[in-house]
């Protein structure tokens, strides 16, 4: 089970049993509001209050990596596209959707909605 804590800390508790474990996995010190794993369970966004999103592979520990700052606009949400998993696309509550490749964070493409946003 990952989970994080209010200061930015994502966390892993591995329960056996009756016996637990918790393992602190990467702290990027900003309040993470989503966690999304991959289909295949081999890459996590972290998504922050503040429109940051991280990548993170569990099973090469370590750090998360930073695929994508919108602090300056009104970041909504993000996930992986499949099926290969290279890719994210994230919104903004103006409607904005962006793609951000994996490997290093560049920058791909944008298409606006021309619509406003929201979460359900």
């Amino acid at each position: 089970l990952y989970f994080s804590a209010q200061e930015g800390i994502l966390m892993f508790y591995h329960i056996k049993d009756l016996q637990y474990e918790i393992k602190v996995c990467v702290d990027i010190s900003q309040p993470i509001s989503s966690l999304i794993f991959t289909p295949d369970y081999t890459s996590l966004l972290l998504v922050t209050d503040q429109g940051t999103v991280y990548s993170y592979k569990p099973a090469h520990s370590g750090e998360a990596v930073k695929l994508l700052d919108t602090s300056s606009s009104c970041f909504l949400a993000a996930d992986f596209l499949t099926p290969e998993n290279n890719y994210c696309v994230s919104v903004t509550i103006s409607g904005e959707v962006q793609v951000w490749s994996l490997e290093d964070g560049t920058f791909l493409s944008k298409l606006n909605l021309g619509t406003e946003v929201h979460v359900t």
